[in-house]
């Protein structure tokens, strides 16, 4: 990395003449052609909580177990869970590689613009940037949602469950909860970057420490556990869905790991926010993925060892109505102790996690709004590009929570439609990361610079790899779930990203190419 003429650089102590060194990821903001506009207060430590928090095991593995089990089983969530993560590491690799390059708010769509060359580069900022910013808007909708769906379950619980006259919120309950939750995460959002890089780390304790509790406490607590083999070899291929085909099955299970391991892109959209990111950036995103992948397992291999009766825990009929880690946690303690109130706290833990996902949700969403607005990509980009007295893009930090809460209203008209918002989530998310790392592998081969944090003579081979897997799980999330296939059983996943393919490039077509021309630089020498 060559600095400008204009900084000195930083050997680690202050310039002869007793002048403080520029930090690293500063010199490289301000190399690349921006000011720096947000607070640049965030250590290595709070880039990692960041993304750490935003994977949150206790809330992708949680809110898609029951697909897991339904889908395979335990093999499908123990084996599942390893390919996924073995192949997600690859992905996270060549994010990271490409991060200690171009550290900005703007991430991936800045990438894309760097690495595409100059005749490409503001159509491939534009698509990378339009299904970056919508998988995330995707995430935050269907992590808030899912923390409403569990707190209505706890109520349900809490009042005497399913078959003992619980109270069974109405959809309109949910969306309203859900609501709630968006509006306490703006105002958190609100407040200085200090403030939110404390709620970060505690984030990812509390995620860390749940899954340990949680683990080592289900297993323990319960008077009946499934054997080893059952854990390590049991194949559930009764999933109701007209699928007989194992491999089929298996690779539907593959879901919930994939889901789960997304969002890792959070550190790269917090590098104008954090110290040295040239170099901390990429660490956070490594280390996130990293950690998830072992804690989340643990985590597995816990909850699946108090697994004895998968049909039961899939049933609509039982207390917790048909949510399979609720109904194993509260029957759990039921059994042992005559009441459920501690699988109820169980839960309560799991709540507060999956708050903290969709704290930092928004977070990394508002940066995201705030760079691609800063290029002017956005409607109304002035607008979301303004930052307040605490260096805080307020207007983006509400933007991005209204548009969360305007997806999650599909969910009233019908489930079938709100599970396509989703699955823009895993698929969107993707797609953006493949793009800059399929452009580093190709148009950019020769010519990429690298950071601090490189691959060096292998970075070639994981990036292929990587978009190779990106290739296979957008196919393979696309493919039908249930067979016959009708109106209610249609995967409506590829008409979601379809929809939203046609929609960005009709956008470019008519309007963008006229007057989008990539990342513009803000620095005035």
């Amino acid at each position: 990395m060559t600095l400008p003429s204009h900084v000195a650089p930083d050997n680690g102590g202050g310039g002869g003449d007793g002048s403080v060194p520029l930090d690293s990821g500063l010199a490289r903001l301000q190399e690349l052609g921006y000011k720096q506009e947000l607070k640049r207060d965030l250590s290595a430590i709070s880039n990692f909580a960041f993304s750490f928090a935003i994977i949150s095991i206790l809330t992708g593995v949680t809110t898609l177990y029951n697909t897991g089990l339904n889908y395979g089983g335990p093999v499908s969530l123990v084996y599942g869970w390893l390919i996924a993560g073995a192949f997600t590491m690859f992905v996270a690799l060549s994010m990271a590689e490409i991060c200690s390059s171009y550290p900005t708010s703007g991430g991936l769509y800045y990438w894309s613009a760097k690495l595409a060359g100059p005749s490409w580069a503001p159509f491939a900022s534009w698509i990378t940037g339009w299904f970056n910013i919508a998988g995330q808007w995707a995430v935050t909708t269907s992590v808030d949602f899912s923390l409403a769906q569990l707190i209505q379950v706890i109520v349900l619980l809490s009042t005497g469950g399913k078959n003992g006259g619980g109270y069974e919120a109405s959809k309109y309950v949910v969306i309203a909860i859900h609501g709630g939750i968006l509006l306490l995460h703006g105002i958190i959002n609100s407040l200085p970057i200090s403030l939110l890089s404390f709620l970060g780390q505690l984030a990812a304790f509390w995620n860390i420490l749940g899954v340990f509790v949680l683990m080592i406490l289900i297993p323990t607590v319960a008077t009946e556990r499934a054997s080893a083999k059952f854990v390590f070899t049991h194949f559930n291929a009764d999933n109701g869905a007209g699928i007989s085909s194992k491999p089929y099955i298996f690779l539907l299970g593959l879901l919930m790991a994939q889901y789960t391991l997304t969002g890792y892109d959070a550190s790269a959209h917090m590098t104008e926010e954090t110290k040295n990111a040239d170099e901390n950036g990429p660490k956070g995103i490594i280390t996130a993925v990293a950690i998830s992948i072992i804690v989340g397992f643990g985590y597995i291999l816990g909850i699946t060892f108090a697994v004895t009766n998968i049909p039961y825990l899939l049933s609509e009929d039982n207390d917790a109505g048909g949510y399979a880690i609720a109904q194993i946690f509260y029957m759990a303690f039921k059994k042992r102790y005559g009441h459920g109130f501690g699988g109820i706290m169980c839960l309560v833990i799991i709540a507060i996690a999956i708050f903290f996902c969709g704290m930092s949700s928004v977070t990394s969403n508002s940066r995201m709004t705030f760079a691609f607005s800063r290029d002017g990509a956005m409607p109304f980009s002035s607008l979301w590009h303004k930052v307040n007295k605490q260096d805080v893009p307020i207007n983006a930090v509400w933007l991005s929570v209204v548009i969360a809460f305007c997806m999650a209203l599909t969910s009233l008209g019908s489930m079938v439609a709100f599970q396509a918002m989703v699955s823009i989530a895993t698929i969107g998310l993707y797609i953006a990361y493949a793009l800059p790392i399929f452009f580093r592998v190709t148009l950019a081969a020769k010519y990429f610079v690298p950071g601090p944090f490189n691959l060096g003579r292998f970075g070639l081979v994981v990036g292929w790899v990587a978009v190779l897997w990106v290739l296979t799980i957008s196919v393979l999330f696309s493919l039908p779930v249930s067979y016959p296939i009708t109106i209610k059983t249609l995967n409506y996943t590829p008409v979601a990203v379809g929809c939203l393919l046609i929609l960005v490039v009709s956008y470019w077509i008519i309007s963008g190419r006229h007057w989008f021309k990539g990342p513009v630089t803000n620095l005035k020498h």
